[in-house]
């Protein structure tokens, strides 16, 4: 007898689930690449500030793509939406690569930003159409399971691109390169692709639906203070680790490395385990209660070891990845897939981020030059978190 928590042996889904694993690989890597040496490149061409309002304009952007693409996509459909955001993100990235105006990198990159969100969204919708409730556990789990590997391997790679010559530029063009493969596997797999009935509520209507169901309002809440964490985590701890601390690009992506490696190690059991055994919100909660405490730690390393930072950095990801396993099989499992708003507003909690980190991070440096303080902050803010997290309903 099949155990009832393996992936579904189904021939054709089981085929369309790893191609949906393989794309968002390729995706993932597309995006990572370059993502913890943008704040680095950006900071070139302009000053701390300005660096936080284009990521902030990023976000804006991002913001209201999602308050569109759900239109599209029910005008469209999910499959016609995926390949024009692709080609539309080959030239954007070209753009990045061969650019010399300042102000046309600094638009490029807004836009950017938002239809890698977008891409995202349409492959979560292709993921979650042919999941089942049963198993969304261990379907997340393998998706999330491929896209971390490209976070382990992104990092690294997009280091050695750079080198100790700093040529950003060309850590764009490979992005560039793996969306030719990205756009060939969407293209191929799924022009037979049958879009759902889509419901059809305004916005105000799906936000005031979002705000009567407290489990969905707490789950939303809990994402934006993770999302707070990766985001100042990737616009921020690079600048430190590289002009605070000191270290070199090439001992950056190997502490990248390490940091990630429990995302793609820990999402596939905790996802089986998610379905069999535990409730989400238990592990949810020993998730960020372990991020908070070891982030706040991170204040107290004045070592320039590699070994130390990287240490300290997966200690960190071990929570984070326990909570963002436990947040995306919850929101899977309480769902439609006919309701592309909500997943649209799941996914602005990660963009509203990237308007608060900066915030955040202006807030202390008035009171306060030194930069450690900021692991003390977002630390105790991963901390908050454990009190919505234990008040979210059973899923079973």
């Amino acid at each position: 007898m099949r155990h009832q928590h393996a992936l579904p042996r189904l021939n054709k889904q089981s085929h369309i689930l790893y191609t949906i694993a393989v794309i968002g690989f390729i995706y993932t890597m597309h995006v990572v690449m370059p993502m913890y040496s943008n704040s680095s490149f950006l900071s070139l061409l302009t000053d701390e500030k300005t660096l936080g309002l284009i990521y902030m304009l990023g976000s804006a952007a991002t913001v209201l793509g999602f308050l569109f693409v759900p239109f599209l996509i029910r005008k469209v459909g999910n499959y016609t939406t995926a390949l024009w955001l692709i080609m539309i993100q080959a030239g954007l990235f070209y753009g990045l690569s061969t650019t010399l105006d300042p102000r046309l990198i600094a638009l490029f990159f807004i836009l950017q930003s938002a239809i890698i969100a977008l891409i995202g969204f349409c492959l979560d919708i292709f993921l979650e159409v042919y999941s089942d409730t049963s198993h969304v556990g261990v379907i997340r789990g393998m998706y999330m399971t491929a896209i971390n590997c490209a976070w382990i391997i992104g990092p690294l790679l997009g280091s050695m691109i750079i080198g100790e010559m700093n040529d950003y530029r060309s850590v764009y063009t490979a992005s560039l390169f793996m969306l030719f493969p990205l756009f060939y596997l969407v293209f191929k797999n799924f022009p037979k692709f049958k879009d759902p009935h889509y419901h059809h509520p305004s916005l105000w209507q799906t936000f005031v639906k979002l705000t009567k169901d407290s489990n969905h309002s707490r789950l939303f809440f809990i994402n934006i203070i993770l999302q707070i964490f990766y985001a100042w985590m990737v616009v921020y701890s690079p600048i430190y680790l590289h002009t605070v601390v000191g270290l070199s690009w090439s001992e950056i992506g190997i502490i990248l490395t390490v940091m990630l490696l429990p995302f793609p190690l820990l999402q596939l059991p905790l996802g089986k385990i998610a379905d069999k055994k535990y409730g989400e919100k238990e592990i949810m909660v020993i998730g960020f209660a372990l991020l908070g405490l070891s982030t706040i730690a991170l204040a107290a390393i004045i070592s320039k070891s590699v070994m130390i930072w990287a240490i300290g950095l997966f200690i960190t990801r071990i929570g984070a990845a326990s909570a963002e396993i436990m947040i995306e099989t919850y929101f899977f499992k309480t769902v439609d897939p006919k309701d592309p708003n909500i997943l649209g507003f799941f996914r602005i909690t990660r963009s509203i981020s990237y308007f608060i980190a900066p915030l955040i991070t202006g807030f202390v440096l008035i009171y306060t030059s030194d930069q450690s303080y900021m692991f003390v902050v977002i630390g105790l803010l991963c901390l908050l978190a454990i009190v919505p997290a234990w008040g979210l309903g059973d899923t079973d």
